[in-house]
């Protein structure tokens, strides 16, 4: 067993997308709208292969809380020179230690109000 993607309800799919490519370094690996036409999903893959969908839906707007959903978190090297670097949408945490995890942490919120943890292992 292994995870493929979680879904992201977001507002619009193609400025979500860019925001996980341009300040996260994911890359699109495809795309498809439902036969309605009423969904648009936009696959962005980290460089393991682990994707998000990031899906919008027309007349809907994922609410402030990103319809419920918790965090993703991220590895990254340097947990201080990313929260600089990355054009985040909003501050929930600072970086700090977090010594019973055994890493430095920050949170941030994307383009549609999602948290997004950057961990950096100590």
């Amino acid at each position: 067993m292994a995870i493929l993607h979680t879904c992201l309800n977001v507002a619009d799919a193609e400025r979500a997308a860019d925001w996980y490519v341009e300040e996260l370094d994911f890359e699109r690996s495809w795309e498809f709208t439902t036969p309605d036409g009423e969904t648009r999903n936009v696959y962005v893959a980290d460089e393991n292969g682990v994707e998000f969908q990031l899906s919008d839906t027309d007349g809907h707007t994922p609410s402030e809380q990103g319809d419920q959903y918790d965090h993703v978190a991220l590895k990254v090297d340097d947990v201080d020179a990313a929260f600089e670097a990355i054009d985040h949408h909003g501050v929930v945490e600072e970086p700090g230690d977090q010594p019973a995890a055994g890493a430095r942490t920050a949170f941030i919120k994307d383009p549609d109000g999602h948290h997004v943890e950057l961990i950096e292992p100590l």
